[in-house]
């Protein structure tokens, strides 16, 4: 159980410190990497249901055994961004460097498996 506990708070602390600072550049992100964002409803709808999910990883830290089931849909979470970039990346749709945040949400992704098998025995 400690290690679905450390393996969630350490996922939530990572999102809520990489995303939030998305709030604020969305202007940025066009300006450094044209074309400028033309569908700020995806960009701040992305932005948001991913801290939301940051939110769910806490509670899932709190009581890992008791909320097993929610780390199914977590998984998820992480390796469709990540499966996501990759074929963005092979259809040269996104630079080889943004691979690396989608490289950790697939690590993420692994992590979270893990404490969900390892959880397994205590429910």
């Amino acid at each position: 159980m400690k290690f679905a506990k450390v393996v969630f708070w350490v996922a939530a602390v990572w999102g809520f410190l990489v995303l939030t600072p998305l709030y604020f550049m969305f202007d940025v992100i066009g300006r450094r990497d044209p074309p400028v964002i033309t569908h700020p409803g995806f960009y701040y709808g992305f932005v948001s249901v991913g801290l939301v999910w940051q939110v769910a990883f806490v509670v899932i830290a709190r009581d890992p055994v008791r909320l097993r089931p929610m780390m199914i849909p977590a998984v998820l979470e992480k390796f469709t961004f990540g499966v996501a970039s990759i074929v963005l990346y092979l259809q040269q749709r996104m630079h080889g460097s943004d691979l690396v945040l989608s490289g950790i949400d697939m690590v993420l992704g692994v992590l979270f498996m893990v404490a969900f098998l390892r959880t397994a025995d205590q429910s």
